[in-house]
């Protein structure tokens, strides 16, 4: 069995989910987000992008409904022991399958909490619990119960999250060696892979940034390349990833003579970013860091180039994102906890000048203030 954490660290986790039922006056849970079942019992696929789904009882019993190729991938990787396949075939509806599997359980007429607001349950498959399931128990949207226990991480995750860490600068470090006028974009994408993966790394949640020229201003990934010219700007973000967690960096190269625009934005981003890590506070809402980063960008005057959020939450995440809540936007009252990994990014788009900036640095967050992932200050990097 390939586990990541021993087995008191699912025992602790199934206990925090256990209590929060009971206040919930739940009889069971429907997991669908692949993050929790990798939380609560190392399950570790990307067989999400089909049907399947987590049964917890609030005695913490464990039923998997999946498919025949997850069967041993469950097995061997998680600490589930019943495991029900449901079979591919033209007559197939595992709604169905898992109502009959919630019979067997016991759980007729019981109050059920849904995991719906996830990549790991499609619209049609909701749709079709919902009726298959409509006179045989009462179901309630629970979809943020275990992002919000996740939200918070244990001393052995922390561990995992530093490693990221350590990886994310060494990609850093591979791409600023490769960044030059005549370099292929390509190259540069495949050293920081090449330098996450040969230390034990993983694939990230979602692909790396990576865009130069008129690219550079995207936050987006996108498919093409091309080389670097002797006057240029490379945006690039990207995250180390240990064991599926993550710690998230950003980052604006300029490659020959930076413009005065480039010198104006990286003040402000740099201004923005430490006002960001500042309001960092363990007991005050996330919304403070918004704010401070929205401040410092409006007095700069840049309000119209600046986004509507200025990062989020990280953790043991899948595809299509490695986007985490909380999200740090302006009115979430969410309270900052200890031990929660923040990731904060300035992005600056000036199509006007065709400018990019961008800064980004992952935290832990502590009582006596933010924990930096990264061994990288927060200059300006000119190649």
């Amino acid at each position: 069995m390939a586990l990541h954490f021993e087995r008191s660290e699912y025992t602790n986790r199934m206990q925090h989910l256990k209590t929060v039922m009971v206040q919930q006056k739940l009889d069971a849970m429907l997991l669908f987000a692949q993050e929790s079942m990798y939380w609560l019992t190392g399950y570790d696929t990307f067989g999400f992008c089909f049907f399947q789904c987590l049964i917890v009882t609030k005695d913490g019993e464990l039923t998997l409904l999946t498919r025949a190729p997850d069967l041993r991938q469950a097995r061997h990787t998680s600490i589930i022991d019943n495991i029900t396949v449901w079979k591919d075939q033209g007559s197939a509806d595992p709604s169905n399958d898992l109502r009959d599997l919630l019979d067997d359980i016991g759980l007729r007429n019981a109050s059920i909490g849904v995991e719906y607001d996830t990549q790991g349950l499609t619209g049609k498959a909701a749709r079709a619990i919902d009726q298959s399931l409509a006179d045989f128990a009462d179901l309630k949207d629970h979809s943020v119960i275990i992002p919000t226990l996740r939200s918070v991480k244990s001393d052995a995750e922390l561990e995992y999250v530093r490693i990221a860490g350590e990886l994310a600068d060494d990609a850093l470090d591979a791409a600023i060696d490769l960044t030059k006028a005549g370099t292929y974009e390509g190259d540069i994408l495949a050293a920081m892979h090449t330098a996450i993966f040969s230390k034990g790394g993983d694939y990230p949640g979602n692909e790396f940034i990576i865009g130069s020229a008129e690219d550079a201003l995207l936050c987006r990934y996108k498919s093409g390349r091309r080389h670097l010219s002797h006057n240029d700007q490379l945006t690039l973000e990207w995250a180390g990833s240990r064991a599926r967690y993550h710690a998230a960096m950003m980052r604006t190269i300029v490659i020959g003579e930076p413009k005065k625009r480039h010198h104006e934005l990286y003040e402000a981003s740099r201004d923005a970013l430490l006002a960001v890590r500042d309001a960092m506070i363990v007991g005050n809402p996330v919304s403070d860091m918004f704010d401070a980063h929205a401040k410092v960008m409006d007095d700069a005057g840049l309000a119209e180039h600046r986004l509507n959020a200025c990062g989020y939450s990280l953790g043991a995440v899948y595809t299509p994102c490695w986007m985490d809540s909380p999200m740090i936007y302006a009115g979430n009252d969410t309270i900052i906890s200890a031990n929660m990994v923040l990731f904060t990014h300035m992005i600056i788009a000036d199509s006007d000048t065709h400018t990019a900036m961008t800064l980004g640095q992952s935290y832990i967050t502590r009582p006596s203030g933010p924990e930096n992932l990264s061994r990288h200050e927060i200059d300006l990097i000119n190649c």
